[in-house]
């Protein structure tokens, strides 16, 4: 049972002055969905059929869609209100959106019936043409208060700055905000014209409040710590809704704080933040009720983790394995066989050294060390799951490695390649995609001290020996296309590599050879190359 769309915040006040009685709203939500169609494991990966089997899987769209079905029903009978939003990254993660590029995306989310969508950076990761795909299929308002597209032929007019949804005759009011850095991790067309996010939301709230709206809900896609930011400095919010830093928030064993996490606002008011960590694994559930005045008076909500105990819309799976039929042969393919699981945790390979991260560094300094290339640098963003024991499937390749990203190789002088290491711990306490897993390179990062003067002991591999790097000698450096363009903002690679050929193999195919050739036996390692003091 759908809200409709009120009225975008030009419009015209109405209702303005209505008699309220206390309301209460029920807000679903999911983010950094990533592709994940399908369930996935507990790797965050594709599920295989005897994992399934044994019901140990997780999510997929089919049961999200039960979930929501469900919880709408209860709740529409006990006389609350419900609404369902998504903060954003439904794009990028698995072999569905490397097939369907947003088709299946728009397919799905209009059939659980979606209320409202934040644009996160990867839907842009193909550019402003990808972002059309959702914007123009979507049966849902889709929203980003911070972003000007009024010099965009293709999709201004397409997104809202903010909106207002009928809530049982009660209007609730829709900002947004897209991380700033998004033309760094993603690929926004030059006319794509990013405004300050901050500002952007409360210029937002003060347009809704002079509506007459007092019910307002900012879901953005910044992550959780600048979702605090705003929840602390926005006047006038009554709730964030968040996503991109895949943030679990509850009482079980991992998460990053409670789930909601109350921040005291400007007027001294708690503000909820909430996310609901990613792929699909949880629904978000916050309840708010409002007095009268549309005053927060009660504050509640829980994740739902969607395990094997949540029936799957029978519907939605059959079309699911309808559209999975095409890719199943690819996706099936065993290319290589490890002794232990693989680690590719967000958590890990943004921070520190971690298996994936050395795994694919190593894969890919090998495929073009006989050019001349002695470092490898990955960003640890560019990783999207780990990798169990036993055999790996080219499906599972591709979740780990899903954005279609080239090897590229170039030379960059010695004091360039210390400059990229500190571009990759500059937002080391974001926990960014930007930090750099390495090969044929040691160092040492400093969470503490400032950024630009993070990275020290920097040692380069000659040999068997490792040796202090030098300012200026030239190294050979393979990376992937991506950052080799200045993606995550490794400007120093765009501006200052020699010799660069960008056109090299996909880095899954570059990875899933490089398994194969280390034989059953192979089992991660951590060997020191990265210290964190």
């Amino acid at each position: 049972m759908k809200r409709r769309l009120l009225t975008a915040v030009c419009a015209a006040a109405l209702y303005a002055g209505a008699a309220q009685a206390e309301m209460v709203l029920h807000i679903l939500h999911t983010n950094d969905v990533h592709s994940r169609i399908e369930e996935i494991n507990a790797f965050d990966s594709t599920c295989d059929a005897e994992t399934s089997a044994a019901g140990e899987c997780f999510g997929g769209v089919a049961r999200i869609a039960t979930k929501i079905n469900e919880l709408r029903d209860q709740i529409t009978a006990d006389g609350g209100h419900v609404i369902v939003l998504d903060a954003g990254d439904q794009y990028q993660g698995s072999l569905f959106y490397t097939t369907y590029k947003g088709e299946e995306v728009v397919e799905f989310m209009n059939a659980i019936g979606y209320d409202a969508m934040a644009i996160g950076n990867h839907e842009f990761d193909d550019g402003n043409e990808g972002l059309n795909v959702l914007l123009e299929g979507a049966d849902f308002p889709v929203i980003s208060s911070n972003l000007d597209l009024s010099q965009s032929d293709l999709l201004k007019d397409k997104v809202e700055r903010a909106l207002v949804l009928d809530v049982g005759g009660d209007r609730v009011g829709i900002i947004s905000a897209l991380a700033m850095d998004t033309p760094e991790t993603a690929s926004p067309g030059d006319d794509v014209i990013f405004v300050d996010d901050m500002e952007s939301l409360k210029a937002g709230v003060q347009a809704l409040t002079e509506q007459g709206v007092d019910k307002i809900i900012a879901l953005t896609h910044v992550g959780y710590l600048r979702d605090q930011d705003f929840a602390a400095e926005v006047a006038g919010l009554d709730a964030v809704v968040g996503g991109h830093s895949h943030t679990l928030l509850g009482d079980m064993d991992g998460a990053e704080g409670p789930y909601p996490t109350l921040v005291a606002g400007p007027d001294g008011v708690e503000v909820p933040v909430v996310t609901a960590y990613a792929y699909s694994k949880y629904i978000g559930h916050l309840t708010l009720t409002f007095d009268d005045a549309g005053n927060v008076t009660d504050i509640a909500g829980q994740p739902v983790l969607l395990d094997a105990s949540v029936e799957p819309d029978a519907g939605l799976l059959a079309r699911v394995q309808e559209m999975a039929a095409p890719i199943e042969e690819l996706r099936q393919q065993v290319v290589a066989q490890t002794a232990a699981p693989i680690d590719g945790d967000r958590v890990n390979c943004r921070a520190r050294e971690c298996e994936m991260g050395s795994l694919v560094a190593d894969a890919m300094l090998d495929r073009v060390r006989d050019q001349g290339v002695s470092i490898a640098i990955a960003n640890g963003g560019g990783l999207r799951a780990s990798i169990d024991a036993g055999p790996v499937t080219m499906g599972e390749v591709y979740t780990v490695l899903p954005f279609q990203n080239t090897l590229a190789t170039f030379q960059l002088n010695g004091a360039d390649v210390v400059e990229a290491l500190e571009n990759g711990a500059s937002q080391y306490e974001e926990g960014a995609g930007r930090f750099a897993q390495v090969a044929g390179l040691k160092y040492t990062v400093d969470p503490a001290a400032a950024p630009g003067s993070r990275i020290s002991e920097v040692l380069v591999q000659q040999g068997e020996e490792w040796v202090p790097i030098q300012p200026d000698e030239t190294y050979g450096v393979a990376s992937n296309n991506y950052m080799r363009s200045g993606g995550d903002g490794y400007q120093v690679f765009a501006t200052k590599a020699q010799n660069a050929y960008d056109f090299g193999p996909d880095l899954a195919e570059v990875l899933a050879e490089y398994l194969a050739a280390q034989g059953a036996d192979y089992a991660p390692v951590l060997d020191g190359r990265i210290t964190v003091r």
